[in-house]
């Protein structure tokens, strides 16, 4: 039973906090309907393309068992199990029991990066239209699903656009039209569009932390004539869209006009509370972390992250020289990467380390590891002082 809020007398309407919402469509981010056309090609068409791209991207495919399919439920679901999980080794295998509803949907498809969707049976933010001769009648009472359609297809029977797409699609001409059998051309305007599609790269410095190990605040420190967080700050632009400080609201007054901050709003999480802030602000743009304590980080060790990056996997990280897991904290974190994140915090883990570690990512060996080294206390410093000192001296 679902209850219902109630304001009490005197009270206007409660509305809920307004939050950031990522650009899905009923799947994900990048969602196509194939429309137009029998079943069985739609089926086909599916398979060629994704056959294609699937060496590069995560595909995914949306379909309808149809009445000539066997329909019984799997005997674990007929016996009254609501789910029912089977490794056949060479891939895993859910039966669900339960309806999925939108918010269901979205949250099975996260990990993929683009859908085909057979629009015969479910719709999706953009579409391709098949113009089949035999399906005429059937297309023409979808025309109220094209709502941005982005490619026409030519069957074999098909001589021109059928006037009806003509003129429900006012930009039809404007769009891509191949016949059918044309697969490296379709092929290749997906390629296109996910290219188009990869996410903006913004830069986030990791300044919010209490520095309690240090005993005064790292992102103060001044190591190459200016603060720290400044200093990473301007060494991250040349690489992202914007770069932001990520601070505490106490230390927000602290920060220089000339940098964009982004307050923590998962707090008491440490870096993975500031992760999920920037996420929470920017949902569907990609995010180069870096904590603000790496005084021998270089553009060199960035460059090679981000010319490298993986937009397919959650995130792109080093491995650690010292004990060979991933480095949570340089680190470009992919926007699949926010549902995952919340996933762990909900099962009671806030490490982004065991993120990595227990996800699908691309982990790279560092130009140069002594770059990945931190500074955690006055101890460290002394260590970094020498190593930068030496490193003036032999310029």
């Amino acid at each position: 039973m679902i209850s219902k809020e109630h304001n009490q007398p005197g009270e206007g309407h409660k509305k809920h906090t307004a939050l950031t919402r990522p650009a899905f469509g009923n799947f994900g981010r990048n969602e196509w309907a194939i429309v137009g056309a029998p079943c069985t090609v739609i089926k086909l068409l599916a398979d060629q393309v994704i056959n294609s791209l699937s060496p590069i991207y995560k595909c995914a495919y949306v379909d309808t068992t149809h009445n000539d399919d066997i329909t019984l439920q799997p005997a674990r679901l007929a016996s009254g199990a609501t789910l029912e999980y089977t490794d056949q080794v060479n891939y895993r295998q859910l039966n669900y029991k339960t309806e999925f509803n939108s918010f269901k949907l979205k949250e099975t498809f996260a990990g993929a990066d683009w859908v085909l969707v057979n629009g015969n049976h479910h719709q999706a933010k953009a579409q391709v239209v098949i113009i089949y001769e035999n399906k005429r009648a059937s297309l023409q009472k979808r025309l109220d699903q094209l709502t941005n359609v982005q490619m026409i297809l030519l069957a074999d029977n098909a001589v021109d656009v059928f006037d009806f797409i003509k003129e429900t699609v006012p930009n039809w001409q404007d769009l891509p039209l191949y016949r059918l059998d044309e697969t490296e051309k379709i092929s290749t305007f997906f390629e296109t569009q996910m290219q188009q599609a990869k996410p903006v790269l913004n830069g986030l410095v990791l300044a919010g932390g209490k520095s309690q190990r240090m005993g005064f605040d790292k992102g103060a420190v001044n190591w190459h004539g200016k603060e720290q967080r400044y200093h990473m700050a301007d060494l991250m632009k040349p690489f992202c869209k914007d770069v932001f400080i990520s601070c505490r609201e106490d230390q927000q007054g602290d920060i220089g006009k000339g940098y964009q901050t982004l307050i923590d709003t998962f707090t008491g999480l440490g870096p993975y509370g500031a992760i999920l802030s920037a996420f929470r602000e920017k949902p569907d743009n990609a995010w180069l972390v870096v904590a603000c304590d790496l005084p021998l980080l270089t553009e060199k060790t960035l460059d090679y992250l981000v010319s490298n990056r993986n937009s397919s996997s959650i995130a792109t990280a080093y491995q650690s020289s010292f004990d060979d897991f991933p480095e949570p904290l340089i680190t470009i974190w992919e926007p699949k990467s926010y549902p995952v994140l919340l996933s762990f915090l909900a099962q009671g883990y806030s490490c982004p380390r065991k993120v990595l570690i227990n996800s699908d990512i691309t982990l790279l060996n560092a130009p140069n590891p002594d770059e990945l080294t931190n500074v955690n206390t006055p101890e460290d410093a002394e260590k970094v002082k020498l190593v930068l000192n030496q490193t003036i001296f032999t310029q």
